[in-house]
């Protein structure tokens, strides 16, 4: 008889301890749930862990690629191959001596003694690179959308697919945080301007090789800036007096070199 009576009492603390964990939980999930977390619970978003890098096949061998030449004010530094196509080798203006890598040709009109013409591995860079740009642009489901308006200056930018409907400029430095298999996409419908002075920065492993600026309109990187990343552009890549890049500049129009350092990742 004693052993019933006791029973209610050992339940009723059983159920309260109980209770008081499940609440603890809930409670510690709520507070480290972010909007984005509780957006991925609703379904809406990709996680950054699943975002795949973009395939740049025979382009990603170039650091400078481009389909209607590469302009240079005297002495820019280039580390990486480099190459047009399909306009005429006529069109390069970097000398040998500023190209630590190979410098590819249509034709016979590259500069030399360093030029190398093969026109076929060329067009099929070139295919690649339009590729690129095509997967980076058509990737759907964005983690972050317009961003700032469009302004990222001073934001510490984790991984994962950004999308803008316009311009992006960075007026102020800003930092790209996370791991070194970590993804990042930029999709932007406008320019990309970054000012003068201004770096970006890497920091937790984080890779220049693993991030892509897509953008459809011009990019323009400020006089002395510092850019990381590879840029898939549209149209023209513009680097003013002095301004470096780690990464990969790939255009389907032009590049414009003033005094630059340019290192492929």
């Amino acid at each position: 008889m004693k052993l019933k009576k006791g029973l209610p009492i050992v339940a009723m603390l059983l159920i309260a301890l109980v209770s008081g964990c499940s609440k603890e939980l809930d409670n510690n999930s709520s507070l480290t749930d972010s909007s984005a977390d509780l957006e991925l619970k609703k379904g809406k978003i990709t996680t950054s862990s699943a975002l795949k890098a973009v395939n740049l096949g025979v382009a990603g061998d170039f650091v400078i690629l481009s389909k209607s030449g590469i302009t240079d004010v005297y002495k820019s530094a280039v580390t990486g191959d480099i190459g047009t196509s399909p306009i005429t080798g006529a069109a390069i203006k970097l000398t040998c001596a500023e190209v630590s890598g190979a410098i590819y040709s249509v034709d016979a009109a590259g500069p030399l003694p360093c030029r190398i013409t093969n026109a076929s591995r060329l067009t099929t860079a070139v295919g690649n690179m339009q590729t690129a740009y095509t997967d980076a642009a058509g990737r759907s489901n964005p983690n972050f959308l317009n961003l700032g308006a469009g302004n990222i200056g001073g934001k510490t930018l984790t991984a994962g697919l950004y999308k803008f409907t316009t311009a992006v400029v960075i007026p102020t430095n800003i930092t790209i945080k996370g791991s070194s298999t970590d993804v990042w996409i930029f999709q932007i419908a406008g320019t990309l301007k970054m000012s003068s002075a201004v770096r970006i920065t890497l920091t937790g492993g984080a890779q220049a090789k693993n991030i892509f600026w897509q953008a459809s309109g011009a990019v323009t990187l400020g006089t002395t800036s510092h850019f990381e990343g590879n840029i898939l552009g549209q149209t023209a890549i513009n680097m003013q007096t002095g301004a470096t890049i780690n990464g990969r500049m790939l255009a389907q129009t032009a590049v414009a070199l003033q005094m630059n350092t340019v290192v492929k990742p």
